[in-house]
């Protein structure tokens, strides 16, 4: 990896996030209008004092205008990105280097998506020409395909598979029921979730994410102005990005256990951020967990658990809400659904929330440690796009 980082030189001093849910009584500029509000005021801040904008959304908009309009933005330079399903993240990594750069002192990220109106079941990919030999099968399909991958390389049965995956899917629905903002505020049952009809190999409904709406922003400036704005601002350490090539997909040797790209990501974002032990040093993390299976493959490319082992961390409560390593506290995209271009931001807002201690006392995770991963990836298994952030309250 090629980046030397940006640590501790930007900082986060403001965060907004709506509920996320099938919001048919909100428009999109309501959404925005609403995350952005928030971020100004836990800022103290307003519109006229950010300088520059970075709007990230998948389908829901096609320029800057798709967000200077609803704010109405004076004459401010608002840049609209896309990158997959990582979207917000990419919108929160051009305003920080932005804002280290020196180009701008106040940046701001904000990203969202209105998919429930759009009559399709998710998000609507519009058709790319390709020669005829991509891929055809859904999202769920092609991430469905790890299960029996891992399963079959470390030794485990199907019936133990499904409890893994089923206590994956148990874990983030018990913390998303404790979260005003999630989509889905209820806690499930694994036998329930076993229960759940199949829709694509061994995943059945409850071990997919939602289709949902929502927005998130957040506010940064340089880490020497940033106690100008907030109290307990979130200084960013690690900032790693990578578009994989494909080439998994014609791999004879790619077997659908791990994902380089985001195995890579993690590694600079360690690098940058000095971390030599992810699962003592951090205190939480926020994963995208599309799929069930997805998550169970994310806490072995992340570190925190060995090869192959992280299916009996799982089972012995190691990612739970008060286990030694929290993941997914806020209940994931599991809970919250995923509206493209505002998952990676959410993400960042669990951190902001559970480092400065505002997290409800019911999901308040149990550990005193500084530090928090988000990370983001898009695409599939074989051609996948991976951020990796790493966020924390001190300087070093």
């Amino acid at each position: 990896m090629g980046s030397h980082g940006i640590k501790d030189r930007v900082a986060i001093v403001g965060m907004g996030c709506t509920s996320f849910g099938e919001r048919f009584d909100t428009g999109l500029d309501d959404l925005l209008v609403d995350a952005s509000n928030q971020a100004f005021a836990s800022a103290g801040t307003n519109k006229d004092a950010v300088d520059a904008y970075w709007f990230g959304t998948a389908q829901s908009g096609m320029s800057g205008i798709t967000l200077a309009r609803p704010l109405q933005l004076n004459q401010k330079p608002v840049t609209r990105v896309e990158n997959f399903c990582a979207t917000g993240s990419e919108a929160l990594r051009q305003a920080a280097y932005a804002v280290a750069s020196g180009a701008y002192d106040i940046a701001m990220a904000v990203g969202a998506e209105k998919v429930k109106d759009s009559g399709y079941a998710g998000l609507n990919a519009f058709p790319v020409p390709n020669d005829g030999t991509a891929r055809t099968l859904t999202a769920a399909a092609m991430f469905s395909m790890v299960a029996p991958a891992y399963a079959s390389k470390y030794g485990i049965d199907e019936d133990q598979l499904r409890q893994v995956l089923a206590r994956i899917a148990w874990k983030n629905h018990y913390n998303g029921a404790r979260n005003p903002r999630a989509q889905f505020r209820r806690e499930m049952s694994i036998e329930a979730i076993c229960a759940s009809p199949r829709v694509a190999g061994p995943l059945g409904i409850l071990d997919c994410a939602g289709v949902a709406d929502g927005a998130a922003a957040a506010i940064v400036v340089r880490a020497e102005d940033a106690h100008r704005f907030c109290e307990k601002p979130l200084y960013i350490k690690a900032l790693s990005f990578v578009a994989g090539n494909g080439s998994g997909l014609i791999d004879p040797d790619y077997d659908y256990t791990h994902f380089p790209e985001v195995e890579a990501t993690a590694r600079d974002a360690y690098a940058q951020a000095g971390i030599t032990d992810p699962r003592k040093e951090l205190a939480m993390a926020e994963v995208h967990d599309c799929f069930t299976p997805t998550e169970l493959v994310l806490m072995e490319d992340l570190g925190f658990a060995q090869r192959g082992t992280a299916w009996q961390d799982i089972l012995d409560g190691t990612f739970d809400l008060q286990g030694d390593l929290p993941v997914n506290p806020d209940g994931g995209l599991k809970s919250f659904g995923h509206p493209v271009g505002a998952s990676g931001l959410r993400m960042v807002f669990e951190a902001w929330l559970q480092l400065r201690g505002e997290a409800p006392e019911d999901r308040h995770i149990a550990n005193d440690r500084t530090l928090a991963l988000t990370h983001n990836l898009g695409g599939y298994p074989g051609e996948m796009v991976s951020f990796v952030s790493i966020l924390g309250t001190e300087l070093s």
